[in-house]
């Protein structure tokens, strides 16, 4: 059976039963789960979502799926190809861990949940809006006050009640912790849940299957929260450990130079984020990249072992880079989100191996970055 397991003190829960976070540590959980292999001839045989790898899924079912998944992989240059998540139907990669936290909760059934909660910068709660709209589940999104106004449009549009935070990201977390424990909320966090990070995971499984059954030498990702870089951790150990792959490619972290505590951390050996070496940074600073301006992520250990282990590593990219990037992508037909462009600024230009980039989120969302 499926459970919870807390990867600090090996707590385990049962999914129906949980607490939010562990009840000794208040960490994330981690899922004890074991996929099966993944068919790739008869994958052609199967449903056009993310819902066709149901063999390493934990939720095998689909009531509420929107048609998610199975995004276009582009080639940019000879070595750089960029997969367009931003043609989801929230038009962000996050729809792929909502729709498992809906699925989640509706599962879990009227007596159970009442209400879902979330906290996002914009696109997940976004995603949950939507998911939890399609389910039919009453929906609060707790997001920064600076929040980009097309994105808390967008989260009113599917009907869920919007509560302005005032403060940072961190500040907009704490509120909406406080709220996931009030009885008969279900706290759809993509930081917390690890179902979430069982549906970003896809994100490989499609790049896999796209490529025939291998993957490229490097995966870059975005990082703040680290949700899509540990699904993709999560997916090439799978597909390994599985023999559908020879080699696991490395995990290329991408931060923004103004908000960048785990590229910090990376270079300086660290294995986690202590408040003492916190305490060593610069304060951080406004950022373009909204969706990845995270001063400290709850995974930050987990971040930090997956790109070691990988053979990866932890790059930042300039306010400027970002800019420049956006209207790069632009010019080749790709209007892309300001967070959403970080990995095209960092790997771009690489010749000497292959890799992919994710544009995971649409520049209608935040407009050009200025």
């Amino acid at each position: 059976m499926t459970t919870y397991l807390c990867p600090v003190d090996g707590a385990h829960a049962a999914v129906d039963s949980a607490p939010w976070c562990c009840p000794e540590c208040g960490g994330p959980w981690d899922l004890e789960f074991t996929a099966s292999p993944v068919p790739l001839k008869s994958l052609g045989q199967h449903v056009n979502s993310l819902w066709r790898y149901e063999e390493a899924l934990p939720l095998p079912t689909k009531a509420v799926s929107l048609g998610e998944g199975r995004t276009p992989l582009v080639p940019m240059t000879p070595t750089v190809s960029a997969k367009l998540d931003f043609l989801m139907p929230t038009l962000s990669f996050k729809d792929r861990g909502a729709v498992m936290l809906a699925e989640l909760a509706l599962r879990l059934g009227p007596e159970r949940v009442h209400r879902v909660v979330a906290d996002s910068s914009g696109n997940a709660g976004t995603a949950v809006a939507a998911y939890c709209a399609r389910a039919g589940l009453s929906c609060t999104v707790y997001v920064p006050e600076s929040t980009s106004p097309k994105k808390t449009e967008q989260i009113r549009a599917h009907g869920a009640r919007l509560e302005r935070v005032k403060g940072d990201r961190e500040a907009t977390a704490r509120a909406a912790r406080a709220a996931a424990d009030e009885a008969g909320t279900f706290y759809a966090s993509h930081v917390y849940n690890p179902f979430f990070l069982h549906g970003t995971k896809t994100y490989v499984y499609e790049l896999w299957e796209d490529l025939g059954g291998s993957l490229p030498e490097a995966i870059a990702v975005p990082v703040g929260n680290g949700t899509l870089l540990l699904g993709a951790s999560l997916a090439t150990a799978e597909l390994h450990a599985h023999g559908l792959i020879a080699e696991r490619p490395q995990l290329i972290a991408v931060q923004a130079e103004a908000v960048s505590p785990l590229a910090a951390a990376f270079h300086a050996g660290e294995d986690d984020l202590s408040s003492e070496f916190l305490g060593t940074l610069k304060t951080p600073a406004p950022t373009l990249a909204e969706g990845i301006a995270i001063p400290r992520p709850p995974r930050a250990r987990q971040i930090l072992r997956a790109v070691r282990e990988s053979g990866g590593t932890f790059l930042t990219v300039t306010e400027d880079q970002i800019r420049v990037a956006q209207l790069e992508l632009a010019s080749h037909g790709l209007f892309v989100e300001s967070t959403g462009v970080a990995c095209w600024a960092a790997v771009g230009e690489w010749t000497d191996r292959t890799v992919t980039v994710p544009l995971c989120g649409a520049g209608a969302k935040t407009g050009l970055a200025v």
